[in-house]
């Protein structure tokens, strides 16, 4: 599932996020959300979540 849509993305959803210094190499990091930090509906780059980890990206797949 893809992570532009708010809706699809819950506190405690298993992600792979990219993170901002990772965005030339779409390089992927999995975690589990802790944080919704976009507040719009939608998104075109992703949701901007934290992960249990403290890790910010925003979410291109939610597994």
């Amino acid at each position: 599932m893809e992570g532009k849509s708010r809706s699809n993305i819950k506190v405690g959803s298993k992600v792979r996020v990219v993170q901002k210094q990772d965005q030339r190499s779409g390089k992927l990091t999995e975690g589990v959300v802790s944080k919704l930090l976009t507040k719009s509906p939608n998104h075109p780059h992703g949701i901007k979540v934290m992960l249990e980890s403290g890790i910010v990206g925003r979410v291109k797949e939610v597994i």
